[in-house]
């Protein structure tokens, strides 16, 4: 008999493991909870805007070598929309200045000497600091390792790292502030290009995947939920679904890329992230205006990324636990206020607009949540773990669930 691997989760994480294994000819069947694949990266038609928006502003850089391969496999390398440099446009609340950081292509970061191209108020010798996250952290916090004050942190390092790491920043862990800094910002502006989907989530991330596993064969079930997993002598000896048990052979294997709660209940005794961090964004039927930014950060708003597409306006807030509870329409108006002077617009008018919150979008990137996330491997021999919460080096990012997702399948090929 053929083996099979089944993977239950069909998030960017489970989608990156089957996709990789059918590619090498594996037989693979996805199970997943919901009733549409892509997880928290997902796109769907909202009733209320009567257009497609994506639940969340997912921001992917250039160099994210994993997002490129899964991508180029699927036949979506064409899906990824953005300036061919680095280039990143801001804008202070407070003072109404802003400014446009231009990156060099090198690693030999030229462009801090050039006052036209650096953070306005900063100094070359400023950037510096960054030398203090470039070397191994263990489990420091971000202000055990730079300095967390000034022009370059207030402008710059605060707001990059809250996106990064969905946590405040400087009770963050260090060790992963530095693997996003290594890889990114160390390497020069060719590999922190900033990228979004094109036309949206679903379409660069998800619908060519399945449309890949279909065409290799692979079976993509949605709406089932894996109830228990059965297990003996050390390997997971079958799995309970809602209508139906699948007894796994000796050289079937198992890739559990489910959220971490799920993985928990599934496996006792695992140790997971057990805190969590909310996303909240807002998207507005209103049309950019003309030489609109793609994406425009915003110092010291209560929005803190404002991405313009052809037919709205949507924002971002990371590590929202302040304002996630909020009332839904009290927290649009907060939010347009913001997008509303960003973009020269009429404050007092509030267009259509949706608002998605995620209160478990990632684990908290604190030393502590990060100890707790668990390798790939398991206890069960031919079951291996794939998310963007387990240990990956990464905060919880595409790039470290699609990571994730590779690595699960190299084991269980």
């Amino acid at each position: 008999m053929v083996a099979t691997t089944y993977v239950i989760g069909a998030g960017l994480a489970g989608l990156a493991a089957a996709t990789a294994l059918t590619e090498r000819g594996r037989r693979v069947e996805v199970i997943e909870a919901a009733a549409q694949a892509g997880g928290r990266c997902r796109s769907y038609v909202d009733p209320q805007l009567g257009v497609t928006i994506d639940n969340g502003n997912h921001l992917v850089l250039s160099g994210n070598h994993a997002i490129m391969r899964y991508l180029a496999r699927i036949g979506a390398s064409d899906r990824l929309a953005g300036p061919h440099e680095a280039v990143f446009d801001y804008m202070d609340m407070a003072s109404g200045s802003r400014w446009t950081i231009r990156p060099n292509a090198g690693p030999l970061a030229w462009w801090v000497l050039s006052p036209a191209r650096r953070v306005p108020g900063t100094r070359a010798a400023d950037y510096l600091a960054l030398a203090g996250l470039l070397a191994p952290q263990g489990d420091r916090r971000v202000d055990q390792a730079i300095a967390c004050e000034g022009p370059l942190w207030d402008r710059l390092l605060e707001s990059f790292l809250l996106a990064a790491l969905n946590t405040d920043p400087k009770a963050g862990s260090a060790e992963l502030a530095a693997a996003v800094v290594r890889e990114t910002l160390a390497l020069g502006g060719r590999h922190y290009q900033p990228r979004v989907a094109s036309p949206n989530l679903g379409a660069a991330f998800v619908d060519p995947a399945l449309a890949f596993l279909a065409g290799k064969g692979a079976t993509v079930t949605l709406s089932q939920r894996l109830r228990a997993i059965e297990a003996a002598d050390g390997r997971a000896g079958a799995l309970l679904l809602a209508d139906r048990r699948i007894a796994l052979n000796p050289d079937d294997r198992v890739i559990l890329a489910v959220p971490p709660w799920v993985a928990a209940d599934l496996l006792p005794g695992l140790t997971v992230p057990d805190r969590f961090e909310a996303i909240v964004n807002a998207h507005f039927l209103q049309p950019p205006p003309a030489g609109a930014p793609a994406i425009l950060g915003l110092i010291g708003g209560a929005a803190e990324w404002v991405f313009a597409f052809d037919d709205r306006l949507s924002v971002t807030v990371s590590g929202a636990g302040a304002v996630v509870e909020r009332d839904r329409e009290d927290l649009a108006r907060l939010l347009w206020a913001d997008v509303a002077r960003a973009h020269g617009l009429d404050a007092d008018v509030l267009p259509p607009w949706q608002i998605v919150k995620e209160k478990r979008a990632t684990f908290a990137a604190t030393p502590e949540q990060n100890r707790r996330r668990p390798p790939a491997r398991t206890a069960l021999a031919n079951l291996v773990l794939a998310g963007d919460w387990t240990a990956t080096g990464l905060p919880a990012t595409i790039e470290g669930a699609v990571r994730s997702g590779h690595r699960a399948a190299e084991l269980a090929a």
